[in-house]
């Protein structure tokens, strides 16, 4: 062991030597033979812990800070600690700590602030005390600063104790010592490595390398960019990205160490301690740069002095205050920049005192401990399930103390592993906890602040799909198994309760679906509710409202279904109130009698005029009515199909380019819209309304982003490139563009090109657009600004129209529900053909059966047609060419026979998806007649 610094006090340990000062590193010849492990140095007392657990002293003694009464000069062993394995020790300025293998920490020295901990009032404790206020806690490690305490516990807490005039303790006020150790609770949930203390500021730092400091700041000494004390733990943002893996305090300054072996010093530097060459004062930490291209692998900090080691060179450098010969340079000049300590040094490969970490016993003790074992290896997530399976003995301590300690706003990201790490516990998948785990953990998780859950959200975004589907499917466990024990049935004093616990499963996983969208999670990955799941699980109004404020639970069929419900409520609710004006006209003369559906007679040649005079002329309470369609001079009588027939027939009028209202898109076979005739819009509104009002679909093929819009939603640079996909990719590739020339290679402004009829014209994107350039900085806002105008600027008066007219029919909560690829799977069917469950759900009237030899012709022809072939066979049956949202099993297709013979060709009553098919006795026969119908298939007339 080598030292070297004053002596005046026989602080060295090197006997009765002459000199009051030693000016470079000197052997110890007391300790020779012996493993030193651990060095604490006060101001004028040293602490010396031997691999054996021994503790020497030597030094003043004036109050008692060496531990016994023995000689100064040289190491005399704390005899009172001779029963003790001591693991290591830490000085103030004039008092001690030590800390045993068991966790204990003992106390001597000066008292007069509270910096032992202890009970008594005696200005100093001579001999060394436990501290019995600690006695229930494990401690791991402890730190002294001038006048105060600090220990970390195994299960993660930070305890402070003893002076607090400018705020070192981290309570959260300043003013008169604290004797008792007190925990520092808002450092709660941390998982914390290491603490350090200074004159009268302190630090802790956390396993993933995050600072926090507290106390003293006249010099800058915490980092925080200024010079204001503080009273609670703040984080030294400045360093959160350096991977900090070691902290040192002086008296007034702070010297960091990170992974990389870089050294960052920040605080006073008056005598050169920072090493930057200056003796100015950092509040900001910064880099010691004459370290820099070297590995540093240790540092250490005196009152007023750094020191560095550097082993890849054999060198340690030191820097600061050097009147006392504490620099090692055989010089007593100060140095404001590294200079090296005689030497030379080499690292030491000896066995290491180990640290007896966190055992399995210890793991579930604390937020902090958790934290912390899952952090320290850097295990996988499915590791981390193997050791939570070994650890089902903790229950009861998950149910008491973790959990309900959760905080709702955790001082730093490492408290917030926890919410990673606990659902993987099996515990949680076990309905018997459900409601005293699950559901407490949810409550924790969606109490969080917007910030600390913004960082989850990301956290959860970057995970494998089936590790975030793994908790996704746990929530949605929950709320199944609460309907299902509400429908058994909850007292009526737990009614409450149960709507709590329900809200809260509920809750979680709409924050777990807003964060999917970044995943590769479909929406279909949060559905708990088709239909027949809906029945099994909750029969009940209240139920069904608490759910409907979460969609994302329902599919598409189940929302279909509450949409249909709505629907035929509403419709009824006219039709009665047409029934009770018509019934008081037969006493009222005034009262005029009034239809109970709403009844659209129409010419074929003249569908759209005709249309637009009948609603003209209607209320809006006739939209709600039943839609019933009468072709004039026909004879089909509306039981749907004309009805469907009247939507594709209108829907092809309005769409014929005579009109000019859209503009097809080649490449992307959508429109858009382009000719300002707000009535012509207003008309497309309603039929779009009507037809889901109706359960009828349409042929209309807008892209989503139209939806989006009726939902009230933005649309983005996706539903461009749906729409224009070659303008879409070009804003894409402006985007993603790495170089820093955007400007000069892209050649953009904020304008766009647009054309009508046949002329070119240039518009501003912005205010003064021709004079901006797209360049680095700007291209997100330019793109942005280019879908806003062709989604929203460029069509407002058009969509406003269109959008008065839907929701004129078609508005209200229900509708609320859907996602923009449902509601437009409602308005214009989907193409998710399955033309098996087509045959499998169809039914046979007559002598037809499944077997008949004419079905099973039927069958093989029509499985053999071509893609398009099927769709006209569709558009034959049942008047569109799309199915409904619902699948082809809602078609109900019905074939029964037909007599007359062979010659005659299928006829289809498509107001009831009914095919008259007649016995064909060949396949071939068949297949003709059948082609021949579905060729021919506009007009309706009686079959």
């Amino acid at each position: 062991m080598l030292c070297w610094g004053n002596a005046s006090f026989g602080q060295l340990g090197l006997g009765g030597i002459d000199e009051e000062i030693v000016v470079e590193p000197r052997k110890c010849d007391f300790f020779h033979g012996k493993q030193v492990c651990d060095i604490g140095c006060g101001r004028r007392h040293t602490t010396f812990l031997l691999g054996d657990g021994t503790v020497y002293t030597c030094g003043c003694n004036d109050i008692g800070q060496l531990g016994h009464e023995k000689s100064r000069k040289k190491p005399e062993q704390v005899v009172a600690l001779d029963a003790q394995n001591i693991v290591a020790v830490s000085c103030g300025e004039a008092h001690t700590l030590a800390l045993n293998d068991k966790g204990q920490v003992f106390a001597w020295g000066l008292a007069t602030d509270g910096q032992l901990g202890l009970t008594n009032f005696e200005e100093c404790v001579r001999v060394p005390r436990n501290i019995k206020s600690l006695s229930d806690v494990e401690i791991a490690q402890v730190a002294c600063g001038y006048r105060h305490s600090h220990a970390l516990s195994r299960g993660g807490q930070v305890y402070s104790w003893g002076q607090n005039r400018y705020g070192q303790l981290g309570l959260g006020v300043a003013g008169q010592g604290i004797s008792t150790p007190q925990v520092i609770q808002s450092l709660h949930g941390i998982p914390f490595i290491q603490i350090s203390a200074g004159g009268a500021h302190s630090f802790a730092l956390t396993f993933s390398g995050a600072v926090f400091g507290w106390g003293r700041n006249k010099f800058g000494q915490l980092g925080l960019n200024d010079n204001n004390d503080r009273y609670y733990p703040a984080l030294l943002k400045s360093l959160r990205s350096q991977r900090v893996i070691y902290i040192c305090c002086g008296e007034d300054h702070t010297a960091t160490l990170t992974k990389e072996g870089g050294v960052f010093t920040f605080g006073a530097g008056g005598y050169g301690q920072l090493g930057h060459n200056t003796t100015n004062h950092e509040i900001n930490p910064r880099k010691v740069f004459e370290l820099m291209g070297n590995v540093v692998t240790q540092i250490s900090c005196g009152r007023q002095h750094t020191l560095a080691f550097i082993p890849s060179s054999g060198k340690m450098d030191s820097f600061g205050l050097g009147g006392n010969g504490q620099l090692g340079t055989r010089s007593t000049s100060n140095r404001n920049s590294p200079a090296p300590v005689k030497g030379p040094w080499v690292a030491y490969n000896g066995p290491t005192p180990t640290n007896t970490g966190y055992e399995i016993d210890l793991v579930f003790s604390s937020a902090s401990c958790l934290n912390g074992s899952f952090l320290a290896g850097s295990y996988p997530l499915n590791y981390n399930r193997c050791i939570f399976a070994t650890l089902l003995y903790e229950l009861l301590y998950l149910e008491k103390n973790l959990i309900p300690r959760l905080s709702s706003s955790p001082p730093d990201i490492e408290a917030l592993r926890l919410y990673l790490t606990l659902p993987e516990c099996p515990l949680f998948s076990d309905p018997n906890t459900y409601v005293t785990l699950a559901i407490p953990f949810a409550k924790a998780l969606i109490s969080l602040k917007e910030a600390p859950l913004k960082v989850l959200g990301n956290w959860w975004s970057q995970f494998e799909a089936p590790v975030f589907q793994r908790l996704v499917e746990l929530y949605k466990v929950v709320v199944v198994y609460l309907l299902k024990m509400h429908k058994v049935g909850v007292p009526h004093s737990e009614q409450r309760v149960f709507t709590c616990f329900l809200d809260t499963a509920l809750k979680l996983l709409e924050i777990l679906h807003a964060v999917s969208v970044h995943t590769q999670i479909t929406y279909a990955g949060f559905t708990l509710w088709g239909r027949a799941l809906w029945r099994e699980s909750s029969n009940t109004v209240e139920d069904a409202v608490t759910l409907c404020k979460y969609p994302f639970v329902f599919d598409a069929q189940a929302k279909t279904t509450l949409l249909q419900t709505d629907a035929v409520i509403q419709m009824q609710m006219a039709v009665d109130q047409a029934q009770r004006q018509n019934f008081s006209s037969m006493f009222l003369p005034v009262v005029e009698s009034v239809n109970p559906c709403l009844i659209l007679i129409v010419r074929r040649e003249n569908i759209v005029g005709d249309t637009m005079e009948v609603l003209r002329k209607s209320k809006n309470v006739d939209y709600k009515k039943p839609l019933k369609v009468i072709f004039v001079g026909e004879e089909a009588v509306d039981a749907g199909g004309v009805r469907k027939e009247f939507f594709l027939l209108i829907m092809r009028e309005l769409l014929d380019p005579k009109y000019g209202m859209f503009r097809y898109y080649e490449e992307s076979r959508l429109i858009w819209f382009t000719f300002e005739d707000i009535d012509l819009f207003h008309l497309i509104g309603v039929i779009c309304g009507l037809a889901i009002y109706n359960l009828t679909i349409v042929d209309l093929h807008f892209p989503v982003a139209l939806y989006k819009k009726l939902l009230k939603r933005n649309p983005t640079l996706d539903d461009l490139k749906e729409l224009m996909p070659d303008v879409g990719r070009s804003l894409q590739q402006l985007l993603d563009y790495t170089e820093d020339d955007v400007e000069d290679t892209f050649c953009l402004n904020f304008t766009v090109t647009v054309e009508n009829f046949g002329a070119t014209e240039v518009l501003e994107l912005v205010p003064n657009g021709m004079d901006i350039c797209v360049d680095n900085s700007n291209r997100p806002e330019f793109v942005s600004a280019y879908v806003d105008y062709i989604f929203n600027k460029s069509v407002a008066s058009l969509f406003e129209s269109f959008f008065a007219g839907f929701h004129k029919v078609c508005g209200g909560k229900v509708l609320e529900l859907f996602q923009p690829n449902e509601l437009q799977a409602m308005v214009i069917g989907n193409t998710n053909y399955d033309w098996k469950e087509l045959e499998k759900s169809t039914e046979y009237k007559g002598e037809y059966w499944a077997e008949n030899p004419t079905i099973k012709f039927f069958w093989e022809v029509f499985h053999d047609l071509s893609l398009e072939k099927k769709k006209l066979f569709l558009l034959f049956l049942t008047g569109s060419d799309r199915i409904p949202i619902l699948g082809m099993k809602s078609l109900k297709l019905v074939i029964q026979p037909t007599g007359g013979g062979e010659h005659y060709l299928p006829v289809a009553h498509t107001c009831f998806n009914l095919l008259d098919l007649p016995k064909y006795s060949s396949r071939e026969t068949l297949q003709n007649k059948l082609l021949q119908a579905i060729d021919h298939n506009q007009g309706f007339n009686l079959a």
